[in-house]
């Protein structure tokens, strides 16, 4: 029987069979028949061609861009400042893409989840009844999650087209201007994204935003990983901690109750490794309201400093991702919404929990929230806060 592992190499061996361009004509040149050097062609470049993310949408035009060493490679599109794939070695030292993503951007513009690998922003997570009040004033966002707004309303920055720079072979630069109210948001917001990769097997994210007027302002990326692979099927058997004792149980909605509660005793318990499947059918009213994992964790550590939020496995792989972050929360996602309505770059459907996120972020609904940390941003302020995504495998 066929492996999950054996059945996608095959899949790419398929796809590069009937012609998918590669990216680059300078890696065509460079083929072997070396195994390990085949995999890795067919996993970083067969399955993406520049021109499916050449695009003009509102007068900008979007590209395709890679970022690269010789240990990670990113792949990018301006619009919605979204990774791609992302391709790092797996305990053979195979060359896997570790981020679900579509093969062009109408793909990515047509999809039903449209958070695939987006920054996401002006406020990333829930907005109890799109609403919020600064100084007095009210003001409102889309809802279009249920009663509330999420990740920004309905046109949030996963839409838009970012400006984007590569310095070096190693960073790529999104910069875009939020004008005054939209989606509601008081002010014109600049914000600035710094994505790199370094000699550490890491994708570091370096988040800025200014403002001429009071807003509000929470940061993030919404990557999907499966460590196993794009497209290797269920993620509940990858191993997860979370540096976490509290988390920020929610009502039916989704929007946090105010209250930190302990996750000791719970299935929400990840301060020692687990399997994300291993509890999440247990009968738990906040299981429930998620349809499996989709909370905010309260990091143990004070925000500003850049600690360790969570470390996870992949089981097939070995791939190891630790996540590192300057954030108070990290928002942990199973996949509960995936429908298998959606084809991913190699082929495969975004079926029921094949992909996690672990969102670095302030706490949702905090502009409604006084007692959770702040995400107003001043005219005299810099918003500015580093994220990290390192990459190993068992055993290094």
């Amino acid at each position: 029987m066929l492996t999950k592992r054996t059945t996608l190499i095959l899949r790419y061996c398929l796809i590069a069979a009937l012609g998918v361009s590669l990216y680059s004509c300078k890696e065509s040149e460079n083929k072997t028949t070396e195994p390990q050097k085949l995999v890795e062609e067919q996993t970083e470049t067969s399955l993406l061609d520049a021109a499916a993310f050449e695009q003009t949408i509102n007068g900008k035009k979007t590209n395709l861009y890679w970022i690269e060493n010789k240990d990670i490679k990113v792949a990018f599109t301006n619009y919605g400042g979204r990774i791609v794939g992302l391709w790092v070695p797996d305990q053979e030292g195979a060359m896997t893409d570790v981020v679900v993503g579509m093969a062009g951007v109408q793909a990515f513009a047509d999809a039903s989840e449209p958070y695939f690998g987006a920054t996401i922003g002006r406020v990333g997570n829930r907005i109890a009844n799109g609403k919020f009040t600064l100084d007095g004033k009210e003001y409102q966002v889309p809802t279009n999650n249920g009663d509330n707004a999420l990740h920004g309303g309905d046109q949030g920055f996963q839409y838009k087209v970012w400006d984007a720079r590569k310095p070096n072979a190693q960073t790529l630069i999104l910069t875009y201007r939020s004008p005054d109210m939209e989606m509601g948001f008081p002010g014109n917001v600049d914000v600035k994204v710094t994505y790199s990769v370094t000699a550490d097997r890491e994708l570091k994210m370096e988040y800025e935003a200014t403002t001429d007027q009071k807003t509000v302002v929470n940061l993030t990326n919404h990557a999907f990983f499966n460590l196993n692979g794009e497209g290797s099927g269920s993620i509940l058997d990858h191993s997860l901690v979370i540096h976490a004792d509290q988390y920020t149980p929610v009502d039916s909605g989704l929007i946090p109750t105010g209250t930190l509660d302990s996750v000791a005793g719970t299935p929400f318990d990840f301060t020692q490794a687990h399997t994300i499947g291993e509890r999440i059918a247990t009968a738990n009213e906040q299981l429930t309201f998620g349809k499996g994992y989709d909370h905010n964790y309260v990091l143990k550590e004070a925000s500003g400093t850049l600690k360790p939020a969570a470390k996870i496995s992949g089981d097939q792989s070995g791939i190891v991702m630790e996540v590192f972050t300057e954030e108070p929360g990290l928002q942990f996602y199973s996949g509960n919404f995936m429908e298998s309505k959606n084809t991913f770059k190699t082929g495969a459907k975004d079926d029921f929990r094949t992909a996690f996120a672990l969102e670095t972020q302030h706490f949702p609904d905090a502009p409604n929230q006084p007692e959770f940390p702040s995400i107003v941003l001043e005219p005299n302020e810099t918003y500015a806060t580093t994220s990290v995504y390192k990459f190993s495998v068992k055993g290094s």
